[in-house]
């Protein structure tokens, strides 16, 4: 296998809820490739596992390498005004939707110039964006300066809704690699008429169980987990109102709703005036130990992701498989991708989005047949063992990497 030497550009590295970011690199690197880091923005302040902890730092733009991307960008600019004010027209002369997403993207614009400077020390071959966003505009920075080709990664609310700008990075990009089926004819259309440069590759799997599940379901309530970010694509206002349907129907139940976000204030008024208060616990957001703990002790993960009104949405959300690998049962939603693997009767059980009547009867179920749950349990552990195995993924997008480095040669 060609071992092409890759830059990877996050935003953050490692980010705690990335782990599927930080587990392809890991894996990459584990196949030999020389991977090197460039993380756009500086430390993250998280809780992180003890196997991030001990991964080598990255190279850490952010605001203290400012005065080496001003440096970067006048030197290219001096040396040439007129393709670098025609490089700026065209990553930053479309429109991004929304003021956050245009400061992410003008930051990595003018990082694009000191990460073609380090590519060219290091000897790069390929540079790779994990996201469509920002890291995507320094990647495609990066590539028309040196020549180096780039590709990058589209998953969710970096695609959903599509910024202005999409399609030119598709258009530049050797290649696309989306994380779920459901993406390839949304990435497709911003390709014309290459659309086999969007490729299908699975995430890697981030996190095994530590520990034993028990064999039985242990008596007392049906112990439901749910984690993510608390924003409204995760649709946890809905799980609420599911709890208090389960609750008035005579289901004992306790809910662990771990995470953070800009909602954590309303949904803990949400379960103060659903009376819930004595059910639903939030733990906060739980290091990649702690939620392999807490899956091996819950009884169910819920997963009540939704569309958000601006399109915004998830692909898969990487908690599913990880509960799956861990035999834990799930209940979702179906959103995006995640049919792909919670596949209705077979693998888990599935329901509409926004309907909190749907999402407690699945859950209702669940905790009156423990033997059908684990029967999908199971079903769905074999599924992402070998969908999501993470050496196999790796391969096919080192592969990807080394494919196109044989074409630029």
């Amino acid at each position: 296998m060609d071992r092409p030497r890759i830059v990877s550009l996050p935003l953050w590295f490692p980010k705690a809820s990335e782990t599927f970011v930080f587990r392809e690199v890991k894996v990459l690197a584990g196949l030999g490739l020389p991977v090197t880091v460039v993380s756009l923005y500086g430390d993250l302040s998280q809780p992180l596992s003890p196997e991030m902890r001990a991964f080598p730092a990255p190279e850490r733009l952010g605001s203290l390498a400012a005065p080496r991307i001003l440096a970067a960008f006048f030197r290219e600019f001096l040396r040439r005004p007129a393709s670098t004010l025609a490089l700026a027209r065209r990553c930053l002369g479309v429109g991004f939707g929304s003021l956050e997403r245009f400061g992410e993207n003008l930051w990595a614009f003018f990082a694009g110039f000191l990460v073609a400077r380090r590519c060219l020390e290091l000897g790069v071959e390929h540079i790779h964006s994990p996201w469509a966003g920002g890291s995507a505009t320094a990647a495609r920075v990066a590539s028309r300066l040196t020549g180096i080709p780039f590709s990058f990664a589209a998953r969710a609310g970096d695609i959903h809704p599509p910024e202005a700008a999409l399609a030119g990075k598709v258009a530049d990009a050797a290649f696309v690699r989306v994380n779920n089926a459901a993406n390839l004819p949304h990435l497709r259309a911003f390709a014309g008429d290459a659309p086999d440069k969007v490729r299908l590759v699975y995430n890697s799997l981030s996190l095994s169980p530590r520990g034993e599940r028990p064999a039985a379901r242990a008596p007392g309530p049906l112990r439901i987990l749910a984690a993510g970010r608390f924003v409204a694509t995760k649709g946890f206002s809905y799980l609420l109102d599911a709890c208090a349907l389960l609750r008035d129907r005579g289901v004992d139940f306790r809910l662990t709703l771990a995470g953070d976000g800009g909602l954590g204030p309303a949904l803990r008024r949400q379960v103060r005036s659903l009376g819930l208060g004595e059910r639903v616990e939030f733990p906060g957001f739980l290091s990649h130990d702690a939620l392999s703990a807490a899956m091996l002790r819950a009884d169910v993960l819920a997963v009540p992701c939704v569309v958000d009104s601006d399109g915004d949405r998830d692909g898969i959300p990487n908690v599913i498989m990880e509960a799956l690998a861990h035999g834990l049962p799930v209940v979702a939603t179906d959103v995006a991708g995640i049919a792909e693997v919670v596949r209705p009767g077979e693998t888990g059980l599935l329901v509409s989005e926004r309907d909190a009547e749907a999402l407690a009867g699945a859950l209702a179920g669940i905790a009156s047949d423990p033997a059908e749950a684990a029967r999908l349990a199971l079903a769905g552990r074999r599924l992402v063992l070998e969908l999501f195995d993470p050496e196999a993924n790796a391969r096919r997008l080192a592969g990807l990497f080394a494919a196109h480095c044989r074409e630029a040669r």
